[in-house]
C-alpha cells in the first residue's frame, strides 16, 4: 500500500537541509508521495526509513532496459493513465517478427528493414527498435541458427526471443546473454525451467497468460523464482481486447498500487492486412504497450507510426523546441542572407529544410518564442518588432554578415517596420508566407 506525504515525513530526517532541491522535509514528502521525486534525492535519509520507502516511492510500472547501448530502449517507469495528467515517460518499442521457418532472403530482408529504418523527425532519431525471433519450427537447431544470424548482422538491436521450449531458449539466448533480450514465453506449466534459463543469461522475462487473473498469478511466480525484469502478454490479440486487457492493467497498478500487474505491456498484433496491423498497433502506441511486435516494416506504416508514438511521448504542455541561436544551413559566406524565425521545432526543421532544398547557403536566426509557432507566437506577443531587433543584436550576427537586411516570414509582414524601427541601418524584407516558397524566393535573388 503506498504511504501518505506525511507518513513518509515521519521517516524522513526533518532537517529541512534542502540537498533535494525542495525547501523543507514536509515538501520532498509530499513529492514522493506523488511519486514526482526519487528517494536518492535525499543524502541524510537512514537505511532503515531506505527499506521502507523504497518500494513505496518507486514507480507503479517496473522500469526495464530493452537491449543495449545506444539504441537500447528504456519501458515502463509510468505514472499516470493520462497525458494531460503528466507525460508519457519511456516511449513502446516497435519490433519486428522474423520466424525461423522463414527463408534465407525473407531473413536477411527483415533484418535489413530493421537496420535501414532510422528517420530522423523534428530533430529525434526514430527507429524500429528491436527483433522478436519466434521459434515458429518447434526445433531448437533451427531457432539457434536463426539467433545466431540476428546476433551477427543486428549486434547492437534489441531481441524478444518467442519459444515456449526451454531447449529452443537455451539455444537462442546464449547469443543474447547480457544483451537486454526478452525471453517471451514463459508459461505457468514452464516457469521453473524458463526462468532459470532467464537467470543464467541475465535477460527479462516475457510471461504468456491466458486472462489478466492468469497474468498475475504467473508475474508473482516469476518474481519469487527470483526474476523482477518482467513483460506482460495477458493474451490478448483482438483489438478490443488489447483495449480492454492494456487498460485495466495500467489501471491497476497506477490507481491500485497493484504490483502484479505493475510491469510494461507486450502486445503482438500481426495481422496479414498491413493496414490493419498499423492500425491495431496504433492502438497499442496510445493504450499503454511496451512492446508492439508486428509482421512487416514498410516504410509508410513505419512512418505513420513513428510519428503517432513521437505525439503521444511528446508533454502537450510543453511544445517541442529546438535551441535559439544562429544556425548555419550550408555553408554561408559573409554576403550569405539572414532569415529568421522561431524556435518551434517542427517550424525550424521544414524551414531549414526548405532552406537545404534551394542549394542557397543562408543564415538562420532561430529566436526563442517558447516553442510556438510564427503566427502563435506574434499573436501571443512573443514574436515582435522589438524582441526581434534585440534578439539580432545580442545574437553577434552583425559580425559575421557584411550586409544589414533581414528576412521575415510573410505571415508576420506587418512587422517590418517595427523591426526596422529598432534596428537601425537594417532592412526587413518579407519572404514567402510558406516555407516552401523559400527555395525559390533565395534562387531568384542569387540569380
Amino acid at each position: 500500500m503506498a504511504l501518505s506525504g506525511v507518513e513518509i515525513f515521519k521517516l524522513l530526517p526533518k532537517t529541512n537541509c534542502k540537498k533535494c532541491g525542495f525547501p523543507t522535509c514536509l515538501a520532498f514528502a509530499m513529492k514522493l508521495a506523488q511519486r514526482q521525486t526519487t528517494l536518492d534525492k535525499c543524502p541524510d535519509v537512514s537505511e532503515e526509513a531506505k527499506k521502507i520507502l523504497g518500494e513505496a516511492s518507486a514507480p507503479p510500472v517496473r522500469p526495464i532496459t530493452f537491449g543495449t547501448g545506444d539504441k537500447a530502449v528504456k519501458m515502463g517507469e509510468e505514472t499516470v493513465l493520462f497525458r494531460h495528467e503528466k507525460k508519457f515517460v519511456n516511449p513502446n518499442a516497435f519490433v519486428l517478427e522474423i520466424k525461423d521457418t522463414e527463408d534465407d532472403a525473407t531473413v536477411d530482408a527483415k533484418i535489413n528493414d530493421v537496420l535501414t529504418s532510422e528517420i530522423n523527425r523534428v530533430g529525434q532519431l526514430l527507429r524500429v527498435d528491436g527483433i522478436c525471433i519466434t521459434n515458429d519450427s518447434g526445433d531448437a537447431g533451427k531457432f539457434g541458427a536463426l539467433a545466431e544470424k540476428v546476433a551477427s548482422k543486428a549486434p547492437d538491436v534489441g531481441v524478444v526471443v518467442n519459444t515456449e521450449s526451454p531447449e529452443g531458449a537455451e539455444a537462442a539466448l546464449k547469443h543474447f546473454s547480457g544483451k537486454g533480450a526478452v525471453l517471451y514465453g514463459v508459461t505457468a506449466e514452464n516457469a521453473e525451467k524458463m526462468v532459470e534459463i532467464a537467470k543464467n543469461n541475465k535477460v527479462a522475462v516475457g510471461i504468456k497468460a491466458d486472462g489478466l487473473e492468469a497474468a498475475a498469478e504467473l508475474t508473482e511466480k516469476v518474481k519469487s523464482l527470483g526474476v523482477e525484469d518482467i513483460v506482460i502478454d495477458s493474451g490478448a490479440r483482438k483489438a478490443s481486447e488489447i483495449l480492454e486487457h492494456n487498460t485495466l492493467i495500467r489501471r491497476a497498478a497506477i490507481k491500485k498500487n497493484f504490483k502484479p500487474l505493475g510491469y510494461p505491456i507486450i502486445n503482438f498484433v500481426q495481422r496479414d492486412d498491413a493496414m490493419y496491423e498499423a492500425l491495431v498497433a496504433g492502438l497499442g502506441v496510445c493504450k499503454y504497450s511496451s512492446i508492439v511486435v508486428m509482421s512487416s516494416a514498410e516504410k509508410w506504416k513505419n512512418l505513420a507510426l513513428f510519428t503517432l508514438r513521437q505525439n503521444i511521448y511528446t508533454d502537450p504542455q510543453v511544445p517541442m523546441q529546438v535551441e535559439q541561436k544562429i544556425y548555419k544551413i550550408g555553408e554561408p559566406t559573409p554576403d550569405s542572407p539572414l532569415l529568421i524565425t522561431t524556435n518551434f521545432s517542427l517550424t525550424y526543421f521544414i524551414v531549414s529544410g526548405e532552406i537545404e532544398n534551394s542549394k542557397v547557403p543562408a543564415w538562420l536566426a532561430v529566436m526563442d518564442c517558447e516553442g510556438l509557432s510564427v503566427l502563435t507566437a506574434w499573436a501571443a506577443g512573443k514574436f515582435t518588432g522589438a524582441k526581434i531587433a534585440n534578439f539580432i543584436k545580442e545574437s553577434g550576427i552583425e559580425k559575421e554578415i557584411k550586409h544589414r537586411e533581414l528576412i521575415i516570414p510573410g505571415y508576420v509582414a506587418i512587422l517590418s517596420g517595427a523591426i526596422e524601427e529598432k534596428l537601425e541601418g537594417w532592412k526587413v524584407t518579407v519572404g514567402p508566407r510558406e516555407a516552401n516558397g523559400l527555395p525559390a524566393f533565395l534562387r531568384s535573388r542569387a540569380a
